[in-house]
């Protein structure tokens, strides 16, 4: 007979799942009706169901704590019939996703109104946000498959909604291209993940993990093209041109793309680290791609006179840094980026016209010496404690390195002309990152599955601090010495990001013109035509 608490969980797991059907069935309509005062109601009616699916996954982690407390809710084997996985990482998923959905979706309403694109925006948001959220809530890894090419196929009707833009058009044609390589990886990496286990459910195979082993030809080559998936999906070098290019969507697109969408081949590393063991092929791909994209995109960023392209080299960077701490198994570390990652750049992006006001500050183009001892100060105060608790940063030197480097950094970022308490509360907060990445690592670790083992292998080890040194070195020498002919003569090449995306750029620009123009003879009406050459 069931319990209690078996219907209250079956009941909040029931809801849960059905408010992205609801936001797909509101889109569906949204999409249907004509009328404006039914489009209105859609847009007020998506907001409450967003509020609703903040509340409802804030129950669904209640029951998780209670859980973990002892008292047996049941949530995984009610949630297996409904196709849901309700562990930590996709409460913390979930309540990020529609939060910052809901944010921008307000946003919209206002910014919009009035606008040609009004009545279409809504429905391939709500689409978008709704594929994401499946793909979150899944214990399947086919449906997580499907979920993942359908976040691409609606993100693109966002990405053409003015399509008499024709560079916008064709930006657009090329992340379709690069997401169409996403999805064959993606595909591939589940079918030799099953092929190993012989099972697509997410449980099952982390059970198995354990029992058969997680280590075979099929599961490095799975690892490979998950890896793969992720760094086109994440737009990491050399195929992070389109990113760059898209920025002529609207503010709330860019605003889902950076906060949300990007971040998902973070997440799927998350989601499915357990099916390896220790570090694979795929891990090295992530360390190189991310690391080399992490150092070009951070200069790059620091040369740009445009607001929204600083903000795109910014999410490149952001992401690199993201995959290489996957790379380096620090998972915990990892959901704490994106989920921090997340909040910073839509708040960023939603509120990019006061950018330039609110940063009108002067830097005299070298530090001090009174805040190079500073940043030497705080930077080797953060360097002792985490000497004395490595646990902190899980016992991994190279993170600690990081983290040291973020303290310095935040110290020598102060503007010229500070005041003494100014400098004082520069510093503390900047030591404060110590041991308030701590707190956030104690908080978000039981939603990360623990690491048994796992070592890096030596040329990836020595990779990794090459990596560090070549952008502490970079930095430093930025920072001292701005005026010196070879760096000064790096300015345009940085600014473009060496350049490095060009043979794909060619390639794909090549294969998207073609299609548009393919399109255009099809249909002879530009509104109807999809970068991708479909029809609508």
């Amino acid at each position: 007979m069931p319990t209690i608490t078996s219907v209250f969980s079956t009941s909040v797991l029931a809801t849960w799942l059905a408010l992205p059907i609801l936001l797909l069935a509101l889109a569906g309509f949204a999409n249907w009706t004509q009328s404006k005062t039914k489009i209105d109601h859609c847009w007020r009616l998506a907001e409450c169901l967003l509020q609703g699916l903040v509340a409802v996954t804030g129950v669904v982690g209640f029951l998780l704590l209670l859980k973990s407390a002892g008292l047996d809710t049941r949530l995984p084997e009610l949630g297996a019939p409904l196709g849901l996985y309700p562990d930590g990482l996709s409460v913390w998923m979930a309540l990020m996703v529609s939060f910052v959905s809901w944010v921008i979706l307000r946003y919209s309403r206002d910014y919009l109104r009035g606008d040609a694109a009004f009545p279409v925006f809504l429905p391939w948001f709500l689409t978008t946000v709704a594929s994401v959220l499946v793909l979150v809530f899944t214990n399947h890894l086919l449906v997580l498959a499907f979920a993942w090419i359908g976040v691409s196929l609606a993100l693109h009707q966002l990405l053409t909604l003015y399509p008499d833009r024709a560079e916008a058009r064709l930006a657009a044609a090329q992340k379709f291209i690069t997401s169409r390589l996403g999805d064959l990886a993606i595909i591939g990496a589940v079918v030799f993940i099953w092929r190993h286990y012989g099972s697509f459910r997410i449980p099952e195979i982390y059970a198995l993990a354990g029992e058969v082993g997680a280590s075979s030809p099929e599961l490095t080559i799975a690892s490979v093209l998950l890896a793969i998936a992720a760094v086109l999906k994440c737009a990491q070098i050399p195929f992070h041109g389109w990113l760059i290019r898209v920025m002529e969507a609207p503010t709330p697109v860019s605003a889902l793309l950076h906060a949300g969408v990007i971040n998902l081949g973070g997440f799927l590393w998350l989601r499915l680290f357990p099916v390896f063991e220790g570090f694979t092929a795929g891990h090295f791909l992530l360390l190189l791609a991310g690391g080399v994209t992490a150092i070009v995109a951070v200069f790059a960023m620091m040369t740009q006179s445009s607001v929204k392209h600083a903000l795109v080299w910014s999410t490149n960077a952001q992401m690199g840094f993201m995959l290489f701490e996957i790379a380096l198994g620090a998972y915990t570390l990892a959901l704490l980026h994106l989920l921090a990652h997340s909040l910073y750049k839509a708040h960023s992006l939603l509120a990019s016209g006061r950018a330039v006001r609110a940063t009108a500050v002067y830097f005299s183009g070298r530090p001090s010496v009174p805040q190079l001892v500073l940043a030497g100060l705080a930077s080797g105060l953060a360097a002792a404690t985490l000497w004395l608790l490595p646990g902190l940063v899980e016992h991994k030197p190279i993170l600690a390195a990081l983290l040291v480097l973020a303290v310095a950094a935040s110290v020598l970022g102060m503007p010229s002309g500070s005041t003494a308490r100014a400098r004082v509360s520069v510093v503390a907060m900047a030591f404060s990152l110590v041991p308030l990445y701590g707190l956030l690592n104690l908080v978000l670790g039981p939603a990360v599955t623990a690491v048994t083992a796992f070592e890096l292998w030596p040329v990836a080890t020595l990779l990794a601090w090459l990596m560090l040194g070549i952008l502490a070195v970079m930095s430093l020498l930025i920072l001292l010495v701005p005026d010196w002919s070879w760096l000064q003569r790096l300015n345009l090449p940085l600014s473009q990001g060496l350049y490095l995306d060009q043979p794909f750029e060619r390639v794909t620009r090549r294969w998207a013109s073609q299609w548009l123009q393919v399109g255009k003879e099809k249909k002879g009406h530009a509104r109807y035509v999809l970068t991708s050459g479909e029809s609508s």
